[in-house]
C-alpha cells in the first residue's frame, strides 16, 4: 500500500529511473496536458484543478495562474521542488487514495500515475468523491498492447509500474466508473540527442504506446 509518504519516490527513484525528467517533459508536452484541462474547464471562470501525482509541479505552472491549483505526490521530494515551481499552488505529500483537500474540483488529472497504484478501486472512489458532478477525470497511461508493446516492455525499466495492462483494460475501467468522452493515442520517446517525440494521435490510436482519456462523472452520480 502506498502510504502518504512513500520512501520509494524520493530523490533516489528520480535519479535513478527519471535522470532526463525534464527533456521527457518539454514545453509542448504540458501544452498539450494544458490543451486537454482548457477544452474540460470550457466555460468556467476560474477552474479548480487537481494534478494527482504532481512531481514538480510543471503541468501546474504551465496553467493559466487564475487557476485554482492543487497538487499532490507521494514523494517529499518531488514537492519541495513543486512548491518552488508554483507557489500559489495548494500542494499535499498524500496520495491519490486519500485526497486531503475538502474542496471539490472541476477537474482532476493524473498523467502517467495510476500505473503506479496498488489499490485502483479506492483511488477511483476518491476521485469521484471529489469531482463536482459533471467534472472531468483526465489521465494518462502507457500501455503494453498493440505491435508497440513488447517494446514498451523492453523499455520500460521503472519497477513501480504495478499495471502493464493494455489500452482496453483502462477504457473498460475508466467506462464502469466514470463516462468517457474521448480518447487518443500517444507516439512518445525520448529519441538520441535529447529531442522527445511527443505527437497525439486520433487515427493511430489503437497502435501507439501511451493513451490519453477524459472522463467525465455523471450529473447525478
Amino acid at each position: 500500500m502506498i502510504l502518504s509518504t512513500d520512501p520509494l519516490f524520493e530523490r533516489e527513484y528520480f535519479e535513478k529511473y527519471y535522470t532526463d525528467y525534464a527533456l521527457q517533459n518539454p514545453p509542448r508536452k504540458m501544452r498539450f496536458y494544458r490543451a486537454l484541462a482548457e477544452r474540460a474547464a470550457e466555460g468556467i471562470e476560474r477552474p479548480r484543478i487537481l494534478e494527482l501525482g504532481c512531481a514538480f509541479g510543471l503541468f501546474l505552472s504551465s496553467l493559466n495562474p487564475s487557476w485554482r491549483r492543487y497538487g499532490l505526490d507521494v514523494s517529499e521530494f518531488a514537492i519541495d521542488r513543486a512548491r518552488r515551481a508554483v507557489p500559489d499552488a495548494k500542494l499535499s505529500v498524500s496520495s491519490a487514495a486519500e485526497i486531503p483537500f475538502d474542496d471539490s474540483f472541476d477537474i482532476i488529472a493524473a498523467f502517467d500515475v495510476i500505473e503506479h497504484l496498488p489499490d485502483l478501486e479506492k483511488a477511483a472512489l476518491s476521485v469521484r468523491s471529489k469531482l463536482i458532478p459533471g467534472g472531468y477525470f483526465i489521465f494518462v497511461v502507457p500501455v503494453y498492447d498493440g505491435p508497440t508493446g513488447p517494446l514498451i516492455r523492453l523499455l520500460d525499466r521503472d519497477p513501480t509500474h504495478l499495471r502493464k495492462e493494455s489500452r482496453d483494460y483502462w477504457l473498460d475501467w475508466a467506462r464502469g466508473r466514470f463516462q468517457v468522452i474521448e480518447w487518443r493515442g500517444i507516439y512518445r520517446y525520448l529519441l538520441p540527442g535529447g529531442y522527445y517525440l511527443h505527437r497525439p494521435t486520433r487515427m493511430f490510436r489503437r497502435y501507439t504506446p501511451a493513451i490519453a482519456v477524459i472522463a467525465r462523472r455523471g450529473e447525478t452520480d
